[in-house]
């Protein structure tokens, strides 16, 4: 499967990395937006949109997608 829509790290905004990356290294939506110093409402915003651009169904799809194609460092 994979980012068949051709998703690159251009696609994803820098703040919508930033919270595939803490999402990747495991913190749950709340310690993103204290990591983040983001509202509920605005991390659920992010998570919404990189979900979208990455054709992603859950977080864990999503990370999966992003390192497989190579947003995301191992």
């Amino acid at each position: 499967m994979g980012m068949s829509s051709g998703v690159g790290r251009r696609a994803l905004s820098e703040r919508e990395h930033e919270v595939l990356t803490l999402l990747a290294d495991g913190l749950s939506l709340r310690e993103v937006g204290a990591e983040l110093v983001l509202g509920p409402r605005t991390v659920g915003t992010h998570v919404e949109q990189i979900y979208d651009k990455l054709g992603a169904r859950t977080r864990a799809h999503a990370v999966g997608i992003a390192f497989r194609g190579g947003l995301l460092d191992a």
